[in-house]
């Protein structure tokens, strides 16, 4: 297991060597360091790509956890289909601020992401490679690396994208990386079968290639003699928002915390800012895999975990990120641009003194933007001020009424400039309940397109309920039959197109 860790990002290293093998004794590993350390690139075949990222079940390291060998067999199969051409973009757009595992890898070791993207785009016939990030230091250090290897080899480019929270979003990273503004497009569209210029895209993220490039040295059995047999190989993880370490899989999280010097205080936050709080009566039994965190309902996500100490007050500092989440919206869907802003301003009603309506109001606004955004973005948001009012409901309900919890807002959870506000509205009245027993079509709202006119509720107010944003209630409904010119009548008439119907 590691040593300590630094605060600039400077990383632990674990026996034997691995993953960020020399990282706690040199900045960075130029191209002869980091062949000295991790020697030459095997080539692989596309059937031994993923053998072996199935062998060592790898997995994306980006938040959603999925399976690498599907993804590269999802590309094959949509390149296969059509002329064979196809990309691969390393999704280094780490927009996060409780999140340095991924600015870590590319500060210090460029090479080896770099050599995991290659190995891929080698095995699949890509002739580019797009790695897209948005510190100016890392696309120094990625430039230097792409220069100190020469022109051999898939084509490597190194893409400044947007620095916010939703351009790390797969769509947005494909956008911003092809020169348009880096934003979900809100439409489902596998990048492995329309990505980078139109072409089947291998898309994942920073870590994943890492630990692709070490695999593949290694071989798949060595590479699972560290870990959980279930769960093999080591993960990196950003605690307390600047300590950046590798681990093996199975480690107690309270371990973890303790070789950073940290505490679980009040509780910790697994998964960055769309995870969930865990409480210390819990902590005992968690550890560092997807197993485990799911047993307690969240998941590692992007690796952020960040512990609350005792001497700060939880309202002020859920109240501080929902802020900042609002104001990393892509501003393209009410739910978004126009819930959010009003959900933390709600929050911050609560920690004011704003009575029960104040907190009645934080929870009409966290079931009004749900499922309704073009991305995650809204859901995710949701969801970190959902576990927060589990996880801290006394202090919420003191501040509410008055007392206060005693404690100031210290700022413990890292955020950057940007916050926006946004307006308070009232909470909504009682949602009228739709039978679509009969319903045999859906009415889809594109909240890329959704402008808030509410035009389409005037012509069809049996199905379509608008939310307290003044945007449709919901993204999908069910059309009755007997409805059914009324729908496509709504859908003609929507000024922003913003309408469709589907089976």
């Amino acid at each position: 297991m590691g040593r300590v860790i630094s605060t600039k990002p400077r990383l632990a290293c674990i026996d034997p060597p691995r993953l960020l093998a020399g990282l706690d004794e040199t900045y960075r590993l130029d191209r002869v360091g980091h062949l000295t350390v991790h020697g030459s690139l095997p080539t692989l075949r596309p059937d031994e790509l993923v053998a072996l990222a199935e062998n060592i079940d790898l997995r994306g390291r980006g938040g959603a956890g999925f399976p690498f060998a599907r993804k590269v067999t999802a590309v094959m199969e949509s390149a296969g289909r059509r002329d064979g051409r196809c990309a691969v973009v390393v999704n280094g757009s780490e927009g996060e601020p409780s999140c340095l595992k991924d600015t870590a890898l590319l500060l210090h070791t460029p090479h080896l992401v770099i050599d995991g993207a290659v190995l891929a785009a080698t095995a699949l016939g890509a002739d580019d490679v797009v790695i897209a990030v948005h510190r100016p230091d890392v696309e120094e250090s990625l430039s230097a690396a792409v220069a100190e290897r020469g022109p051999s080899g898939p084509r490597v480019r190194v893409s400044v994208t947007d620095d916010r929270f939703v351009a790390g979003e797969g769509s947005a990273v494909i956008n911003g990386v092809s020169g348009a503004p880096a934003i979900p497009n809100g439409r489902k569209i596998r990048t492995s079968d329309s990505g980078l210029g139109g072409l089947p895209t291998l898309l994942s993220n920073t870590e994943t290639f890492a630990q692709l490039a070490v695999a593949a040295r290694m071989g798949a059995l060595p590479f699972r003699s560290v870990g959980l047999p279930t769960e093999p190989g080591t993960t990196l993880l950003t605690v307390g928002g600047k300590y950046v370490m590798e681990t093996p899989f199975g480690v107690p999280l309270t371990y973890v915390l303790e070789l950073c010097g940290l505490t679980p205080g009040q509780g910790v936050l697994v998964g960055g800012y769309h995870g969930k709080w865990l409480l210390p009566d819990s902590l005992g039994s968690v550890t560092v895999s997807r197993e485990s965190m799911e047993k307690h309902g969240a998941r590692l996500g992007a690796g952020a975990v960040l512990p609350i100490p005792e001497n700060t007050c939880p309202v002020g500092e859920t109240a501080r990120v929902a802020r900042w989440l609002a104001g990393e919206t892509a501003n393209q869907c009410g739910p978004c641009f126009i819930g959010l802003p009003a959900l933390a301003d709600a929050i911050g009603q609560v920690e004011r003194g704003g009575g029960q309506a104040a907190l009645d109001t934080v929870n009409a606004y966290v079931q009004s933007v749900k499922r309704r955004g073009a991305c995650g973005h809204p859901d995710g948001t949701a969801g970190f001020v959902t576990t927060a009012l589990d996880a801290f409901p006394d202090e919420f309900r003191e501040h509410a009424l008055g007392a206060g919890c005693g404690r100031p807002t210290l700022g413990v959870l890292p955020l950057t400039d940007g916050a926006s506000s946004g307006p308070l509205a009232l909470p909504p009245g009682p949602s009228a309940r739709r039978d679509e027993r009969d319903a045999s079509e859906q009415l889809i709202v594109d909240w890329t397109l959704c402008q808030g006119h509410g035009l389409c509720a005037d012509i069809l107010p049996e199905v379509i309920e608008l939310g307290i944003d003044g945007y449709p209630h919901q993204a999908k409904y069910g059309v009755p039959r007997q409805l059914r010119g009324q729908a496509v009548r709504a859908v003609r008439r929507c000024p922003a197109l913003a309408l469709r119907i589907e089976e």
